[in-house]
């Protein structure tokens, strides 16, 4: 609902499902109204149940009906002349994301055909926690979707307290603005205002993402979810582009997913270093003088990275690298290189990858699954 590096996530803003049915009609704006308006109906009674379960889930309840209350079907939106051209050209994007989505076996249902002018830079906040001497995120429990690394909040106050009050508790902090999540496939996802000011290149790249969640969601294996959904958003991305034949934006996007990736690489081997640091050391000023140099190194590594997309000094400037922010990472990054092999040893099928993804969503530990099943054979 995916820092998607780490600004998207999945927060558990209702009841997950595996289920998005195929309902959603292409053929006209009415027809999509009619099918939004039958799931809303659906979608508001989850709400309503949402909102009698405790003040978090009421606060959660009350902003995912926000949401619902706000949404205008994207036809509808288009065909509006008070709709900026900038704004069209994105959600028109949107649309060949969501049939390129489909393409490569993704469910698709009726996410991404509202769009909901909402303000700021984010829908909600996501507050991330670790114990003390650990890179590992402590973990949020909710009923169906079991344990999360991250919990969201509509109202930016709200995010704070809970941040003040865990970092009271002795824990770290991470908050991170997400301009999009996914509900599972229980409610029909709108595109956000916030999506938008990403970017083209990252606004299809998050749309995937969340794509992936819908078809695939396992209970308590939030690396596995979250990892393998930004794989599979970065490399479908790139395909997309090179399928609109657009030559200058698909070099655009490889280049940014690229660089994303270096700098994933610069944030895991922190992360791995000072994990073997909690482990060899005891707690205490030496300790901590030398977490200290380790993430002076990072942003002197991160400063030099040879970086187009990307002011390399200032974004080394700006990274957060405590504890709280390097668990994030490593719930979103951590499993690339493998999915990257695995994707080569499919003759670079992303179909297929998706088609393995699907098989293993069942098995009593998917991720394992995932990585030791037998080779599948890439479609010639």
């Amino acid at each position: 609902m995916i820092p998607r590096s780490a600004s998207r996530s999945s927060i558990p803003a209702a009841p997950a499902s595996k289920a998005s049915a195929e309902t959603t009609p292409a053929v006209s704006a009415s027809g999509t109204v009619t099918a939004m308006r039958a799931k809303a109906a659906l979608g508001l009674a989850v709400v309503i149940l949402l909102g009698s379960s405790g003040c978090y889930l009421g606060h959660i309840a009350a902003g995912q009906a926000r949401l619902l209350g706000e949404r205008r079907d994207i036809h509808e939106v288009l065909a509006d002349p008070a709709t900026s051209s900038e704004v069209a050209a994105s959600l028109t994007h949107v649309l060949e994301a969501r049939d390129f989505a489909r393409a490569l076996g993704l469910e698709v249902g009726g996410q991404y055909t509202s769009y909901v002018d909402w303000p700021g830079d984010r829908v909600v906040t996501s507050v991330v926690a670790s114990e003390p001497g650990s890179v590992e995120p402590a973990g949020f429990f909710f009923p169906i979707v079991g344990t999360v690394p991250y919990k969201g909040f509509f109202d930016r106050e709200r995010a704070a307290a809970e941040a003040a009050s865990l970092r009271e508790d002795g824990l770290d902090v991470c908050e991170v603005a997400v301009p999009a999540y996914s509900t599972l496939g229980w409610l029909d996802d709108p595109v956000t205002a916030p999506m938008l000011l990403r970017g083209d290149g990252t606004l299809v790249e998050t749309i995937l993402h969340e794509l992936v969640h819908t078809t695939v969601y396992v209970s308590s294996h939030a690396d596995f979810n979250e990892g393998v959904a930004k794989f599979i958003g970065e490399e479908a991305s790139i395909r997309f582009y090179d399928q609109l034949g657009s030559e200058d934006d698909a070099r655009g996007r490889r280049a940014a997913v690229a660089e994303k990736r270096l700098l994933d690489r610069e944030t895991l081997d922190l992360r791995q270093r000072v994990e073997a640091l909690y482990r060899a050391q005891p707690k205490g000023p030496e300790r901590d003088a030398e977490r200290t140099a380790l993430e002076a190194e990072t942003r002197s590594r991160v400063a030099a990275l040879p970086l187009a997309t990307f002011d390399a000094p200032a974004l080394a400037d700006q990274l957060r690298l405590n504890d709280a922010c390097l668990a994030v990472r490593g719930t979103y990054a951590a499993d690339a290189n493998r999915y990257a092999a695995i994707l080569a040893g499919l003759g670079d099928d992303l179909r297929a990858f998706i088609e393995r993804l699907r098989g293993v969503e069942d098995a009593e530990d998917p991720r394992a699954a995932f990585f030791d099943a037998a080779p599948l054979h890439a479609r010639q």
